[in-house]
């Protein structure tokens, strides 16, 4: 057995791979700028990763919903023992990953498919999940965002995908000295000690950014493209409405849903969430900069 110790948003996470040919460590090479010797606690999650793994006889689960997460299906069932079966499929609608979880998403098992780009895709696909869901137990949520730093402070940006964010990610890149980018598409946030904070992670989308990094939550703010610049600050409840889609959630799970909402509920609380209405121009940085990098409610 092959043992990966991660260390993700301050969380342990432990992948081991049975003995394989084609399952190893670097299927997953963004990773490692995540890996750590030996685990500092308990992991959230322990996944094992084994070509045996066969699925759940069918008298021992129920079809709950099937899933288009936009770059492919993923079946969910419901095992009688109140875990879960997953199988992810690629944007061809092959079968990548098999994957069996128990019900708090602390101990999963895998089995992949395919060539190495399908098992690669399963498998990142797999562990964002049972990130997303061992994580809201600990106030911690998956973001669909672009995430700059900018004077320490994380600044996420949100939107429906083809939008805008990594536009408007890019300008601040561009146009506001001293920003960075520490996340292109998934990243963490979690709420300690009543502060929230925000954290790159190894699933960044179509632009390779694979940063362990964190910083305070500096503001979230949703992209609505318009014919002139300005910024709004969201009141409570239009920004629970805005952010909630933006979060990997599992509705079907009122458990995990109601931790998620409860989590957003308090970065609404937390945090300034703003909606941006801008041209993709480098003033639209300028003034989305000036109204909220000051904000630190």
């Amino acid at each position: 057995m092959e043992i990966n110790n991660y260390r993700i948003a301050d969380f342990d996470v432990c992948v081991r791979f049975a003995e394989s040919d084609k399952n190893r460590a670097h299927i997953i090479r963004s990773f490692e700028p995540f890996r750590q010797d030996s685990p500092q606690g308990e992991p959230l999650f322990r996944l094992t990763v084994d070509d045996m793994l066969q699925p759940v006889a069918k008298s021992r689960r129920k079809r709950i919903r099937t899933v288009d997460t936009g770059n492919g299906d993923t079946v969910v069932d419901r095992i009688d023992d109140g875990g879960y079966q997953y199988i992810i499929k690629d944007i061809n609608g092959s079968d990548c990953c098999l994957l069996i979880t128990n019900r708090n998403f602390s101990e999963c098992r895998c089995a992949l498919n395919g060539n190495t780009t399908m098992r690669t895709f399963g498998l990142n696909n797999a562990l964002m999940l049972v990130f997303a869901f061992a994580g809201a137990r600990f106030g911690a949520v998956l973001i669909h965002a672009s995430l700059v730093r900018n004077n320490h402070r994380g600044y996420a940006f949100i939107a429906k995908s083809g939008t805008g964010k990594s536009t408007q990610a890019g300008m601040w890149l561009r146009h506001i000295p001293g920003s960075d980018l520490m996340n292109d598409d998934n990243p963490v946030v979690r709420i300690t000690g009543g502060k929230a904070w925000i954290y790159g992670s190894p699933w960044s989308g179509k632009t390779p950014c694979y940063r362990n990094v964190k910083a305070r939550l500096g503001a979230i703010t949703k992209i609505d493209r318009a014919k002139e610049n300005s910024v709004e600050r969201l009141p409570p409840i239009e920004a629970f409405a805005s952010l909630l889609p933006c979060c990997s959630s599992m509705k079907w799970d009122s458990e995990i849903y109601n931790m998620i909402c409860d989590t957003v509920t308090r970065l609404v609380e937390t945090t300034g969430i703003y909606t941006l209405h801008c041209l993709p121009d480098a003033e639209a940085a300028r003034v989305c900069h000036q109204a909220i990098a000051g904000d630190r409610a």
